[in-house]
């Protein structure tokens, strides 16, 4: 039986150094840190498409409140002025008014379903502070 010196380096099991060993930290951290960014760019995706809904609902709802008031005021001012007179603008005002708060609880709705705070990243990044602490 002959002695092979390559044989034994197989028969060794292979220990990395210090430098190896931080180069694999390096990338694991580089792998990390590229998860956690496409988790936020995933997030702010659903953020900006919120957004974005949240703008056209308030848009629309301000549109039609305006065009509902200017058609609706006149009409309703005109038919019951000989009647009820002033107080016919006090009606009006005040069914406008819980129109307007209907439209701003919804739209605060929207805000409180949590889709802007984004989530799930910062569940990740506590999960990753903890990990490492």
């Amino acid at each position: 039986m002959q002695f092979n010196s390559t044989q034994a380096a197989e028969d060794e099991p292979l220990r990395p150094g210090f430098l190896a060993g931080l180069a694999g930290m390096g990338r694991n951290l580089l792998g990390l840190l590229l998860c956690r960014i496409e988790l936020a760019a995933l997030e702010l995706a659903d953020v900006r498409a919120a957004l974005l809904k949240l703008a056209v609902v308030f848009a629309i709802g301000i549109l039609t409140a305006f065009f509902a008031l200017a058609c609706w005021t006149g009409l309703v001012v005109m038919l019951a002025w000989d009647s009820l007179g002033w107080k016919i603008l006090a009606i009006v005002a005040v069914f406008y008014t819980l129109v307007c708060l209907g439209v701003g609880m919804y739209a605060r709705t929207l805000l409180r379903d949590d889709r802007l705070s984004l989530p799930l990243t910062m569940a990740e990044l506590r999960n990753d502070r903890d990990a490492l602490q």
